[in-house]
């Protein structure tokens, strides 16, 4: 890790210890927000990390943003921080366009069920749209999302004030808005053509590669939690960590939270300039199988305090069922990845197999 991208997670561990303790994401659950934890984030640049400084963004690169989606998911965070940067803030700068200075920015990542049109032109735009699942739709200033117009595709900046929110939640309580806009007038400084690679595909990469990063910090912090509470609870006169039972559990959460950390590190740093699909099919792939193994053990090690609201291992492991099967579940990825693969050849198997981290 560089030395930017180690003083970046140090600074951002220090904000999350100190405004996201467990207690903290119980209370926001009742919104599925946390003004506080979002003003110092905001305060620090971190939601526009990787977003070019020159279209208002804190700077950085993929890398960058992953390393602070990890910290984010160790400590549940209840914001949409990869949401913000990784994709809203992506696709906003790609066409021009401002990013939101009223409020959060958040991103619809184009759902099967979505209908987006966006009509008319310079001067007279208007949006009619019905979204799904939004993260923290209800909550953000702006929503970017890709529409086509006359045989193009283009990024919108959507006004959230204007919409009409439904709201919606997955497991962990996070807030999965549907918005709807109605014929609404837009702002021509709030429409502009997509480039070049600025599309689903693309989105739908950086979208996986946002959660696969927020399931590897989640799996560390398990991992420590389980190996700190079996060290701790005693039966029999002894530390339950010394039955070997247990310790099969242990060794088994620390692995899936290796495999899913390195398969997200591979990804993100050979992000340049953007997410492979081969990298990121892989690293989603391999973190939902992780969040579905080490949460079991996890839980199975613990036993009923594990299930308790206020204790954090139930609130990570909430999370990880949820961000496992969103954006692509372990079972998507596996069948895109082997599709391609297929496709591609016998000859180009060996190759993605063992090619590894291109950009050290």
């Amino acid at each position: 890790m560089s030395e930017d991208r180690t003083m970046l997670t140090e600074v951002a561990t220090g904000v999350f210890r100190d405004l996201c303790t467990p207690e903290d994401v119980v209370a926001a659950e009742t919104s599925g927000w946390s003004d506080r934890l979002w003003a110092a984030l905001g305060s620090s640049g971190f939601p526009y990390v990787s977003v070019p400084e020159e279209a208002g963004g804190s700077g950085g690169d993929v890398a960058d943003a992953c390393a602070l989606l990890a910290v984010a998911g160790r400590f549940a965070a209840p914001v949409p921080l990869a949401e913000a940067g990784l994709l809203g803030g992506w696709l906003l700068a790609a066409a021009g366009l401002e990013l939101p200075v009223d409020g959060p920015l958040t991103a619809s990542a184009g759902r099967p069920d979505d209908v987006v049109e966006l009509s008319g032109g310079p001067g007279a735009w208007r949006l009619t749209a019905r979204v799904h699942r939004v993260p923290w739709g209800g909550r953000s200033a702006r929503v970017a999302l890709l529409a086509p117009a006359g045989g193009r595709a283009c990024v919108v900046s959507a006004p959230t004030a204007a919409a009409r929110v439904t709201p919606g939640r997955n497991l962990a309580a996070e807030p999965r808005d549907a918005l709807a806009w109605d014929d609404v007038p837009l702002a021509d400084e709030t429409v502009a053509s997509a480039p070049a690679g600025v599309d689903d595909d693309a989105l739908r990469l950086r979208g996986a590669l946002g959660r696969a990063a927020l399931i590897s910090g989640a799996l560390a912090r398990v991992s420590e939690l389980t190996l700190r509470y079996t060290g701790e609870r005693e039966q029999f006169g002894r530390p339950i960590a010394r039955f070997q039972a247990v310790q099969a559990h242990l060794v088994t959460i620390a692995e899936e939270a290796q495999l899913a950390g390195l398969a997200v590190e591979v990804a993100a740093r050979n992000a340049r300039p953007e997410p492979g699909f081969f990298d990121v099919a892989s690293a989603k792939a391999v973190a939902g199988e992780a969040a579905t193994v080490a949460a079991r053990a996890s839980h199975q090690a613990h036993g009923a305090i594990g299930m308790t609201k206020e204790y954090e291992l139930g609130q990570l492991t909430r999370r990880l069922w949820s961000w496992r099967d969103e954006f692509g579940s372990e079972r998507y990825w596996n069948r895109v990845l082997g599709r391609r693969l297929a496709d591609a050849g016998a000859d180009e198997l060996w190759p993605r197999i063992s090619t590894g981290l291109v950009n050290a």
